[in-house]
């Protein structure tokens, strides 16, 4: 076992100033932090800086970061080519009413790298990008309809949030799943414009469509979905969201906030998804706020103005800010070809070594993922959708025990949600999540005895 080598335990009574800043967060915000997203166990770790693929917390604990705030820092913490780059543009001004050249600059990247991006538009963040291109496939269908994937997760805009946190008892039969509103007080007529299918379900999905295809807009889907499991796409299914649009003139809106990191050209086109649109976020941005749509020229044709007011309006007082378009543009030319092969090989080494442990020590775990992801389920089979990868109370349990441990050997690993591995990380850092997982695995061996599923 790892424990007695490993400096996080000899500092655990200092760990105090996060405990300070906590109770002041709790007198100035509803619960103590922020986001609803910031995990806890059992008090926030406030951090005081980032150095590549490391965090350094208030009381100087030194973490390895596999969330990189939500998947989003690609290069890890503190890459000095967007630093420098922002640096020499703060003292020539942060923000303007009029376009500037550093749109541009993303854009034409973006553009000649995502084959289904033809034309772009920027906003703030991913919840925008979404909500952004759900109101263009309706302004160019005429429809207000959606369908989407259960259990995916697609921001804060009320159609996208329907059903997005389902569980047992409330998701619905298997083969007609419900469609439940996100938050108290949400009108009942949102989850009534809302069509829910169950991910890698081709009948499931051939029956909703039949029932209600002529009314869709758009079928609204995350080709890998994380918070739904980070579930690989059957062929079958991606084939069918295709051909299924098609004979219903319905549009299909990737959302790629999180999983353009999948690879250069970005998730859709690793596995066979044309879409219409795709939302677009994180990576692009370099560590600073950002959201885009884009897609056919056609579509993206409702945001324009030329010819009077658009059918879609989209402003955004920091849309297209030039430290976003400076930092996203360094950060993705960074991201070469050989750069996002390299992300691969790192990925398949953690996840080929969690699963290694897992067999070693027969435990009832899972690992999920491609490219630089990955996820770990309390489950012995591979999930295909969201139900299956549902946990128990126990399994939640296993969960919470693990990220507790990673986080005392000094690993922040998300729970339940996808972690990501960035540029900054060495075969070093890869091995130790590797070893970390063994450690808990033995550890934990007591716990697992007879567990079957």
């Amino acid at each position: 076992m790892l424990h007695q080598d490993f400096p996080s335990f000899r500092r655990a009574a200092l760990r105090s100033r996060s405990q300070y800043f906590f109770e002041r967060g709790q007198i100035v915000f509803p619960d103590g932090t922020t986001r609803v997203t910031v995990e806890r166990d059992p008090l926030p770790t406030y951090i005081s800086r980032g150095e590549g693929a490391y965090l350094i917390d208030v009381d100087g604990n030194r973490l390895l970061d596999l969330n990189n705030n939500f998947t989003t820092l690609i290069h890890g913490h503190g890459y000095l080519p967007v630093a420098d780059a922002i640096a020499d543009l703060l003292q020539k001004g942060t923000c303007f009413s009029n376009p500037t050249e550093h749109e541009l600059g993303l854009a034409e990247l973006l553009v000649q790298r995502i084959p289904a991006i033809e034309q772009i538009r920027f906003v703030n963040s991913g919840t925008e990008a979404v909500m952004f291109a759900i109101k263009a496939a309706r302004a160019f269908t005429g429809r207000s309809r959606i369908a989407r994937v259960e259990g995916a997760y697609h921001g804060a805009y009320d159609w996208a949030e329907v059903s997005q946190g389902a569980s047992p008892a409330s998701w619905g039969p298997a083969d007609g799943p419900a469609s439940t509103t996100s938050y108290a007080g949400a009108p009942q007529s949102v989850a009534e414009e809302v069509d829910v299918i169950r991910f890698n379900d081709v009948e499931g999905l051939e029956r909703r469509l039949a029932a209600s295809g002529s009314d869709l807009a758009c079928i609204l889907i995350d080709p890998m979905p994380s918070r739904a499991g980070l579930l690989a796409p059957a062929p079958a299914f991606i084939e069918a969201v295709s051909d299924l649009a098609r004979q219903y003139g319905v549009l299909v809106v990737a959302d790629e906030v999180l999983n353009l990191r999948q690879g250069y050209r970005g998730a859709s086109a690793r596995f066979g998804l044309v879409p219409d649109l795709i939302a677009a976020g994180k990576i692009i941005g370099g560590g600073f706020p950002v959201g885009a749509v884009g897609g056919r020229k056609e579509v993206m044709g409702v945001f324009s103005g030329l010819g009077g007011r658009p059918a879609v309006p989209q402003g955004g007082t920091f849309s297209a800010n030039p430290v976003s378009m400076v930092a996203g543009r360094v950060a993705m030319e960074a991201l070469t070809s050989a750069s996002f092969e390299r992300l691969d090989e790192m990925g398949a080494r953690v996840r080929d070594g969690l699963s290694a442990a897992i067999a070693r020590n027969n435990a009832p775990f899972i690992v999920t993922g491609s490219a630089s992801l990955f996820r770990i389920h309390p489950k012995r089979q591979v999930p295909r959708d969201y139900r299956q990868a549902f946990p128990t109370p126990e399994q939640n349990s296993w969960m919470t025990n693990l990220t507790s441990h990673f986080r005392q050997l000094d690993i922040l690993l998300p729970f339940g949600a996808a972690a990501c591995l960035s540029t900054a990380m060495t075969n070093t850092d890869l091995d130790l999540i590797v070893e970390v997982f063994g450690d808990f695995l033995e550890t934990y061996e007591a716990d697992f005895a007879g567990a079957t599923v």
